[in-house]
């Protein structure tokens, strides 16, 4: 009687363990799936920002040629703060908009 009551007991801490594991491995999957789409998300919003970033460089350029047509050097300048300003306070809103909440 007391070689089944050892075995009993043996199976009940395996069992209690191998729930233990499972949780474990549960917890560290879904763990995995939010970093993972954190980055998928991050990348996505860097892509989509050098598309965009690519067709408005034209778009600013042209303007601030036009704007500014007696020197060339301060056109590059003026295109240079405008073009500052804009990532700062696009940076500053993407910032806010996807700040990452703690646990």
């Amino acid at each position: 009687m007391n070689v089944f009551l050892f075995i009993l007991s043996k199976m009940k801490k395996a069992k209690e363990n191998a729930k233990k594991s499972v949780s474990k491995a549960k917890e560290s999957a879904r763990h995995f799936r939010q970093e993972f789409n954190k980055a998928i998300n991050t990348a996505l919003l860097a892509a989509f920002g050098f598309l965009i970033a690519l067709f408005w460089r034209d778009v600013i350029q042209e303007w601030v040629a036009n704007l500014t047509e007696s020197s060339p050097v301060q056109g590059k300048l003026i295109s240079a703060l405008i073009v500052t300003l804009i990532c700062v306070i696009g940076i500053i809103v993407v910032a806010r908009i996807f700040k990452v909440k703690k646990d």
